[in-house]
């Protein structure tokens, strides 16, 4: 213990969004409260950033049109990915991928144009900007099982033809599209192991020492 450490509720509240966030894909419709939904993205905001460079963009698709062209991108490349996947494609095809026509709000996560300009922390590593989004999307994740509103990540689409869809401008990318909202429960685990479709891994199957492999 130090003496910036929080109080024992205050930490149990931050281990227990951590460990109650799940994927949402079933959404009972509803709404976000405007000062709701600013809160949840200013957690967003607070993500670390390589060199400070904050690459995130949200889009808010709040035109009903556009939230369906979205989907049918998404429907698009969920009928690619069950044919590259042979011969667990029907299974795959079972599986509920994505909330988008239930869920209150839905966000588009991109990251910004002109990245090459940022050389502090990219030299070596460009992709750390893609980190700090991920971050980002964390960040308002866990905010909003704190706030009892379920998130689902759909990765499903066509980066160019979402960032042509959008308007984007040349060198952005859209990264996520987040299905935010109310859900009638969260999944005691996450639904990929509930549907069967994959099991986690123990953590120290994943830790090593010193070198590659090495397990303690």
């Amino acid at each position: 213990m130090t003496d910036h450490t929080f109080t024992h509720p205050e930490r149990a509240a931050v281990y227990r969004a951590i460990a109650e966030r799940r994927d949402m894909r079933h959404f009972c419709g509803g709404t976000v409260a405007p000062e709701l939904l600013a809160r949840l993205l200013e957690a967003a905001h607070h993500a670390p950033s390589v060199g400070l460079m904050q690459p995130w963009r949200f889009l808010r698709i709040t035109d009903p049109a556009l939230r369906a062209q979205i989907q049918v991108q998404v429907e698009e490349e969920r009928v690619r990915t069950a044919e590259a996947l042979g011969e667990r494609s029907d299974d795959f095809m079972k599986l509920k991928v994505e909330g988008i026509s239930d869920c209150a709000e839905v966000l588009v996560a991109a990251l910004m144009d002109d990245r090459d300009k940022h050389i502090f922390g990219r030299r070596t590593l460009p992709e750390m900007d893609m980190a700090s989004l991920s971050c980002a999307i964390q960040n308002l994740w866990l905010a909003a099982r704190a706030e009892g509103l379920g998130m689902g990540w759909v990765s499903l689409f066509d980066p160019q033809a979402l960032a042509d869809l959008l308007q984007m401008p040349a060198g952005s990318k859209p990264l996520a599209i987040l299905c935010l909202g109310p859900v009638k429960e969260f999944y005691p685990a996450p639904m990929l192991v509930i549907e069967g479709w994959a099991q986690p891994r123990a953590l120290q199957e994943l830790v090593y020492e010193n070198t590659w492999g090495v397990i303690e």
